[in-house]
């Protein structure tokens, strides 16, 4: 993501009064508001923070205003075990930049992008020294899964090409203006809208799974029909399903497989029950036969194969149904 300048929409906020500190004292006030999380001063200012934190009410929510010129700043499973993630930050970045990692993801922020940081779950935020303000709303973990399901858990960024995030923006900007009495009415809509993103979300992780199961589905039918193919493999599995090598097997990775392997189990499969089926004209062939028939080019590479999977020798089978 390509961050953004600060503009006439996104203009700051809030207010904030920078002031040097050690990075002791920082993390100490840091973790009064926000819970525990290590921070990292930038070489060139030698173990010293020039930052802020402040706090202010945003509708019924607790808010933190973080200003500070860190190298980084990361919560880890020590400090999780420590003091257990009770809510999500909803954190704008009011000015500046900073790169989060969270959820096995990173995602670069701009002035007026939100990410939503769950505190139950490591996360890492890189400001390389540069002077960054976020404002972190702090929405009560257990109330937002209710609300909204897991969906809201592990950390979301909130695209800011989609129309709910003007919408959310829009309010946002009214809260932090209006009066106390009003901001309630407008902290209610607020969530409807976040609400409302998360479906959105939902929806597509909902699409985009239907259509990987799809492409599964399709690719086991294409094994079913091509295993006896020995120069049938992988490659010309994604070029019949017109995919990528690497979408297939991320398809197939979520049967803890891989399409060599699920290929490698139909041609044992299929030899395992032609070396059984000894009343039958195809029952007299032999042991080569079946391998050859069954998709194998090399006899030694069946043999070894075949007692790896079933634990006895292709001739241990026949010979037990014969006998």
């Amino acid at each position: 993501m390509k961050p953004q300048p600060d503009s006439a929409y996104f203009k700051p906020l809030v207010r904030t009064n920078l002031r040097s500190r050690s990075v002791e004292g920082f993390s100490r006030d840091l973790e009064k508001i926000c819970g525990q999380f290590a921070v990292e001063s930038s070489f060139a200012t030698r173990g010293r923070i020039d930052g802020d934190i402040s706090t202010l009410p945003v509708s019924r929510f607790e808010t933190a205003i973080v200003s500070l010129d860190a190298q980084r700043v990361f919560r880890d499973e020590r400090m999780i075990r420590q003091d257990p993630g009770e809510h999500l930050f909803l954190l704008i970045q009011d000015k500046g930049n900073c790169r989060i990692h969270q959820n096995d993801t990173s995602v670069l922020l701009g002035p007026g992008d939100m990410y939503l940081v769950d505190s139950a779950k490591r996360s890492e935020f890189v400001y390389d020294g540069m002077n960054s303000r976020q404002v972190s709303i702090h929405l009560p973990r257990d109330e937002m899964v209710h609300r909204f399901g897991e969906i809201c858990t592990g950390g979301i960024s909130v695209d800011r090409n989609d129309p709910l995030f003007f919408a959310m923006r829009a309010v946002l900007a009214k809260i932090f203006t209006k009066e106390a009495a009003v901001a309630p009415h407008l902290g209610e809509a607020f969530l409807s809208l976040l609400g409302a993103y998360f479906r959105c979300v939902s929806h597509q992780e909902d699409q985009r799974g239907r259509e990987a199961n799809a492409v599964l589905s399709r690719a086991l039918q294409v094994i079913e029909q091509n295993a006896m193919d020995p120069a049938f493999g992988p490659q010309a599995l994604a070029e019949a399903l017109q995919v990528s090598p690497r979408t297939l097997q991320r398809h197939f990775g979520t049967l803890g497989e891989t399409a060599s392997k699920r290929l490698m189990t139909v041609r044992l499969e299929t030899a395992k029950a032609r070396l059984k089926e000894v009343h039958s004209d195809v029952g007299r062939d032999t042991i080569a036969a079946v391998a050859y028939d069954s998709g194998f080019n090399d006899l030694s590479h069946f043999y070894k194969v075949f007692r790896e999977r079933f634990g006895v020798s292709p001739g241990a089978v026949r010979k037990n149904m014969s006998s």
